[in-house]
């Protein structure tokens, strides 16, 4: 069986993208990651995908005179490649509601944050400064609204007494590297599936229950 084209998009460090390498690596997975197209030529993701032997290719957004241009550049990339999902990962750009529409439902994202909960920037400061003692991490499809779209997978991460910003970012990093290749490989086994705007997703339904701060009497 032919494995799902993916094309990522980064920005910077990709430790995201690394997860979704590390995964693809195994003969077993049903995807493979064809092209990794950075808009900023300093991004570290770009040498883990050249230490995984993935094809590179750097897309400056300063060398454009608007976000269409941009986004149309972008798309020609992915579709020489015959990219057929795109994932985004710490992709530092909003894409025009053009592109997300070329890609409607073959785009995907992963934020910090139990969305719909703190959009945007500086989600785990947000969580802090709210008192959750729940936040965690989403992968989703896009939308043109900013961190919006059905959602795929999410995993909740309690909120330690004590923490800061740092600290919450590590732990939730830490899922985000297992929940992104987990909605990739349901997304490639074809276990996905869009209605209206919501994602339905096929396998068993979850059997535990996180509470924080723990029940001391169970």
């Amino acid at each position: 069986m032919a494995r799902l084209k993916v094309g990522v998009l980064i920005s910077g460090r990709g430790s995201n993208l690394q997860a979704l390498i590390d995964a693809c690596a195994a003969p077993d997975f049903p995807a493979e990651i064809v092209l990794v197209v950075s808009n900023n030529v300093n991004a570290q993701g770009l040498e883990r995908a050249h230490k995984a032997g993935i094809a590179t290719k750097v897309i400056d957004h300063r060398s454009f005179g608007g976000r269409e241009a941009f986004d149309v550049a972008i798309d020609a990339a992915l579709r020489r490649a015959e990219v057929e999902l795109v994932c985004l990962a710490g992709f530092m750009r909003l894409l025009t509601p053009g592109f997300v529409a070329w890609w409607r439902d073959r785009i995907i994202n992963i934020h910090p944050s139990l969305l719909p909960s703190f959009k945007g920037l500086h989600s785990h400061e947000r969580a802090l400064e709210a008192g959750v003692r729940l936040t965690g991490c989403t992968v989703h499809f896009v939308r043109a609204e900013m961190d919006d779209g059905p959602i795929i997978v999410q995993a909740a991460v309690p909120v330690h007494a004590g923490d800061d910003a740092e600290r919450l970012a590590a732990r939730v990093l830490a899922v985000e590297h297992r929940i992104y290749p987990l909605a990739l490989r349901l997304i490639a086994e074809g276990r996905v599936r869009v209605e209206g705007d919501v994602a339905a997703v096929d396998g068993p339904a979850p059997d535990t229950v996180l509470i924080n701060p723990p029940d001391a009497g169970t």
